[in-house]
């Protein structure tokens, strides 16, 4: 009889990692944690290795391990920064690994798991936003399966099961819309990180919950499902539904459109991702139609959330300018945490990086890392320029 899959997780302490470990406990004869990689959140880590018991752990830098060290359980070895994350993405035991670190950050060690022939369990969609022609290649060149996480990616990938990928003529990403669905420009620039914080619908952390008030997230899964599914960008639509219970459609050429639909509850895309192909039964609030009803949708408003519509210029550029793109939304958002940018100044300053910062075809990682840190350099020196 075989054994527990075995997982390794790159950002175990943040949203989808906590997710991701919740669903593990779920199903402990079906999955065993072999390695973790963390950031600063020290505490939660002794807290999820305690419990686990992982073989492997890496935290963000040598400081924080050596604060951890003490604590640890016996037998658990202990790496940081990048070598951590690289050897918890490569570990030789872990048959699957799950890349839940948020931005640019998760690009390298997540393109170690391809090299090793890991299976991919993707939740970091950077990965493909940076180097999606690369990423791809090298996935295909390994023979390694990735499976998107994001409720998005992975209601299409559902979907598609329903026909050929030749029979595909649309694919239609949903977004709830945000906080700020409603408000007025004038309201926008008055949007303080705490209002900005508040999503409707999901418990994230604070860089997607941002990107969720800006429709930039919605951006950048565009660009992500572009790579991942092959299909072209002018295929590929966006429309506001709020109530956040449809999470995305595919429509096929005889204009059958086959639709995935659930509660919002992270869990349920990583569970399937975790057994793929199977589905685990999840003892979770079952969706009530009438309760949810109604079920709404529009089109996006690209006058007030304008960072939709750089990304789809970002695509249509090519080469570095989606790696440009989300630099210079990392160094945005994190600037508007920090109370050094306006909510409504952050489609305002990606679009001048977009402008301002040369775009090479990308046709290596050292290429694409380059754009990337040219982008945030230019995006603090126009930050520093600007009014808030």
């Amino acid at each position: 009889m075989k054994g527990p899959r075995k997982i390794a997780i790159l950002g175990s302490t943040g949203s989808i990692g906590r997710n991701t470990l919740d669903v593990v406990s779920r199903f402990p004869d079906r999955f065993q944690v072999v390695a973790l990689a963390a950031g600063e959140n020290i505490s939660l880590l002794l807290e999820q290795t305690r419990r686990f018991r992982p073989k492997l752990i890496s935290c963000k830098n040598e400081a924080l391990a050596a604060r951890l060290k003490p604590e640890l359980p016996p037998g658990v070895e202990l790496l940081s920064g990048r070598e951590g994350a690289f050897a918890v993405a490569t570990h030789p035991e872990a048959e699957l690994v799950v890349s839940a670190m948020v931005g640019a950050v998760g690009l390298l060690p997540t393109y170690e798991a391809i090299k090793a022939g890991k299976t991919l369990a993707l939740a970091n969609k950077e990965t493909l936003v940076m180097a999606g022609p690369l990423v791809m290649a090298e996935a295909r060149a390994r023979g390694v399966e990735i499976l998107p996480v994001d409720s998005e990616h992975s209601a299409i990938f559902q979907c598609l099961s329903a026909g050929k990928r030749e029979e595909v003529d649309r694919l239609i990403l949903t977004a709830s819309g945000g906080p700020f669905r409603t408000k007025s420009s004038e309201e926008l620039r008055r949007v303080t990180p705490k209002q900005a914080l508040k999503h409707p619908n999901w418990e994230m952390g604070a860089k997607i919950t941002i990107d969720s008030a800006t429709l930039m997230n919605k951006g950048l899964e565009v660009i992500e499902a572009h790579f991942l599914f092959e299909v072209p960008a002018e295929k590929i639509k966006v429309k506001i539904h709020p109530q956040s219970i449809v999470h995305s459609l595919v429509e096929f050429v005889d204009g059958s459109v086959i639709a995935q639909l659930g509660i919002p509850d992270m869990r349920i895309p990583i569970a399937y991702a975790l057994a793929y192909p199977e589905r685990l039964p999840l003892d979770l609030p079952r969706l009530d139609l009438v309760s949810a009803s109604p079920l709404t949708f529009e089109e996006p408003d690209l006058r007030r959330f304008p960072c939709l519509r750089l990304a789809y210029e970002a695509l249509e550029m090519g080469g570095t300018a989606p790696t440009v793109l989300n630099a210079a939304n990392e160094v945005a958002v994190e600037a508007f945490l920090n109370g050094r940018l306006r909510f409504d100044q952050i489609p305002l300053l990606v679009e001048k990086v977009l402008q301002e910062v040369a775009v090479s075809p990308g046709n290596s990682l050292e290429e694409v890392l380059e754009a990337d840190i040219l982008a945030r350099i230019q995006a603090e020196k126009i930050i520093d320029q600007l009014e808030v």
